[in-house]
């Protein structure tokens, strides 16, 4: 086994020979496993800086993760893409044992799964910026994080793969700044022609709550990118809507990344500057907290990006969620409990062959409704995820 160390993040990889395949499935799952979660709810925003509770939790053989390790195996994705899972450490040591602790046991008859690869990053929750973000004559965790989070890592992201990862070609964007965006939405004082921040603190301001990845993945000797983020909920503000503008222009950065000359502007944590090949087959994820028909979200950022002619919106259904919101006619593509589609993977619409797609969602009749019926169950998000086959 061999390890490499890129930028902040451990990537692991046994060098091991790729699989053929006829089909990939690839997925994402917002599996709600950020620390907060394990704190009982009067103990909420007492953290200890490197989140010690998820390790507490993954050592207790926590029920909750077990049922996540569960779905996971359940619907046994190619290439697996968590959301709010925390970075505590540059050695990933939480998200191994969640590996080998979990997925690589049996849960409840299911098989055992392995990802021989796996990328996890550093992301911008919880980093504290060198200025005062929010006014307040101080800086403090977590109003002046770069976003929002108690400890660096918190909420963070993980990338598992039972392909390679080219390791040396990982694009990451955590420190491209939002002022950097051609025409960005800057947040505004309302009904003023003054920005909503100060001068210099939209000058350092970043655009990813957490990141944006480009994370090449061989599949049968070709490469596939996968494009994952997790822009900031589009709530939790006010008139000025600060959160609203940064979710769009979240979104609207991977709209830009796959186009071309227009994506130029873009520049990458190493200083490389442009966007993605026109030519190169992708798949963007995560959760982008965002929908075209629900929810609080500038419905055009998420609008323009599943628009685009070049990726492909396999609309994954489930009649579980239909049933949990009869009086909604977009139901049955939600992917939230409470009501809306925040979680996508949209493959490009060249380079694949669509065969299949999904939303984890039993219905409240079935035995496996235990895995879904509460936050406290498994997550608020259900895992999402397409098959497909490369041409």
């Amino acid at each position: 086994m061999k390890k490499l160390f890129a930028g902040t993040g451990l990537i692991l990889s046994t060098m091991a020979t790729a699989m053929a395949a006829d089909t990939i499935k690839i997925a994402t799952f917002n599996v709600s496993m950020e620390a907060l979660n394990y704190l009982p709810r009067g103990e909420r925003g007492q953290v200890t800086p490197k989140g010690s509770e998820l390790m507490a939790a993954l050592a207790s053989q926590h029920q909750q993760i077990k049922n996540i390790a569960e779905i996971i195996q359940r619907v046994n994705p190619d290439i697996l893409l968590l959301n709010e899972f925390d970075r505590t450490d540059n050695n990933a040591i939480a998200l191994q044992k969640f590996l080998t602790d979990y997925l690589a046991k049996s849960q409840q008859g299911q098989a055992a799964i392995s990802y021989p690869y796996y990328y996890q990053g550093s992301v911008n929750t919880g980093v504290k910026a060198p200025i005062d973000i929010n006014g307040d004559g101080k800086i403090t965790t977590p109003q002046d994080t770069y976003g929002f989070g108690y400890f660096p890592g918190h909420f963070g992201m993980a990338l598992l793969s039972k392909y390679p990862i080219d390791h040396t070609n990982i694009r990451t964007f955590q420190n491209f700044k939002w002022q950097d965006m051609p025409d960005a939405l800057k947040p505004m004082q309302p009904e003023s022609d003054k920005g909503y921040y100060a001068d210099e603190v939209w000058q350092q301001l970043r655009l990813s709550s957490k990141s944006h990845w480009d994370v090449p993945v061989i599949v049968d000797s070709k490469v596939v990118h996968v494009l994952a983020s997790h822009p900031t909920p589009p709530v939790f503000d006010g008139p000025e809507d600060r959160n609203g503008k940064r979710n769009h222009d979240e979104i609207r950065f991977w709209q830009d990344y796959i186009s071309g000359p227009k994506g130029n502007y873009i520049y990458d944590d190493k200083g490389v500057k442009g966007p993605l090949s026109l030519d190169a087959p992708f798949v963007i994820l995560g959760d982008l907290n965002a929908s075209t028909t629900d929810g609080d979200a500038n419905k055009d950022g998420i609008g323009n990006l599943l628009a685009h002619p070049s990726v492909n919106d396999p609309a994954p259904s489930s009649q579980g969620g239909e049933q949990s919101k009869p009086d909604n006619p977009n139901a049955q593509y939600h992917t939230a409990h409470w009501g809306m589609r925040a979680d996508y993977v949209l493959p490009s619409t060249f380079g694949w062959q669509l065969t299949d797609s999904g939303i984890f969602w039993p219905t409240n009749d079935s035995p496996l409704y235990r895995l879904v019926d509460s936050r406290a169950a498994s997550s608020d998000h259900r895992l999402v995820w397409v098959e497909l086959s490369l041409k």
